[in-house]
């Protein structure tokens, strides 16, 4: 048999290739084993309850392809849902200028990261793991970790709620989002600035790029997205609570680096996190819906432990591909 050609072979082989072939199996399995996994209902709840970290997880590729990191967006998120509730109830605020001033709120959150960040020069893990705690501890310490805001505008309401040409709201918000971040990422001076940044800050500087305002631009956005997906998980629970989005940048980051994108910056695809996020959203709700794990009750913890060996495995993959490839290169 014929050996396919150079350009075939590498299209089967590309990260993206293997992550649907993964994602396919996955959903086989779930179809056949998971308990009412394939019906319409569940497909809509898929979509539903993982619009918000698959937000998160697009905001975190452009964050990520720069080399940087953002642990904090999972706890804005959190705080951005009680800043909601505090002003809807406690200080009776139109729905409308709630949801400005929450916004607002996640892009001055993210605006404060990209300035430590990207003009104190500090180092990212370190700044998010701090504004992670920050953030957190701030809507804790506002609903004393167990008030919980309830009774919103139905209208407000409706974007957890309400189908649009079949398709959850949700989904058309989410797909708004792709798109945003397809542009941004593959179609504009500033996605290509991202990829330099993460290659070579110093090159990109030499080449006359504005090095800090570029690195900063995606904490803003990050920021703002979580403002977005709190939003959306206070309307999709009809509840406003400070551990909104507990775990969601674990989920995140793993999405973003299953689908293709280097946690050392530089190289990365929209279209490649889109894979991953779906693949997080179908381990999420499938393995809860096998038999056996529904029965012992352990389906979040069970898919919190997966979501991280698959971080794991993401992060091992293309250091133990380099380290074949030599080995294979030495013995010829």
């Amino acid at each position: 048999m014929n050996a396919l050609p150079a350009p075939t072979k590498r299209h089967w082989v590309r990260h993206e290739t293997l992550l649907l072939l993964m994602l396919f199996a996955e959903t086989t399995y779930f179809f056949y084993f998971a308990r009412n996994f394939g019906t319409a209902d569940n497909i809509s709840n898929i979509v539903r309850h993982s619009a918000e970290m698959g937000l998160l997880a697009l905001a975190m590729m452009p964050v990520i392809l720069t080399g940087g990191i953002d642990l904090s967006v999972g706890s804005l998120m959190g705080l951005c849902a009680v800043i909601f509730g505090v002003l809807t109830h406690d200080w009776h605020w139109t729905t409308l200028q709630a949801v400005a001033a929450t916004l607002l709120a996640g892009l001055f959150a993210g605006g404060f990261n990209a300035a430590l960040i990207a003009f104190l020069r500090l180092p990212p893990l370190i700044v998010t793991l701090g504004t992670f705690s920050l953030y957190r501890g701030l809507a804790e310490a506002t609903t004393q970790g167990t008030k919980i805001y309830r009774s919103f505008d139905p209208d407000f309401l409706n974007l957890g709620d309400q189908h649009f040409f079949a398709l959850p709201i949700q989904a058309w918000i989410f797909a708004l989002g792709a798109l945003f971040f397809w542009v941004l990422v593959h179609r504009t001076t500033l996605g290509r600035s991202f990829r330099a940044i993460g290659f070579s800050p110093e090159g990109t500087l030499y080449a006359g790029i504005p090095v800090e305002r570029r690195t900063a631009m995606p904490y803003v956005l990050a920021g703002l997205t979580a403002a977005i997906a709190a939003l959306l998980f206070t309307a999709r629970l009809h509840q406003a609570r400070a551990d909104a989005g507990t775990g969601y940048e674990l989920a995140a980051i793993t999405a973003v680096v299953l689908g293709g994108t280097s946690i050392f910056g530089g190289i990365g695809s929209v279209h490649g996190t889109l894979f991953g996020i779906a693949a997080i959203a179908v381990l999420n709700n499938g393995i809860a819906r096998v038999p056996g794990v529904l029965k012992a009750g352990v389906g979040g913890e069970l898919a919190s432990m997966l979501t991280g060996a698959l971080l794991l495995i993401a992060l091992a993959a293309p250091i133990l591909t380099r380290f074949i490839t030599r080995g294979r290169a030495t013995q010829t």
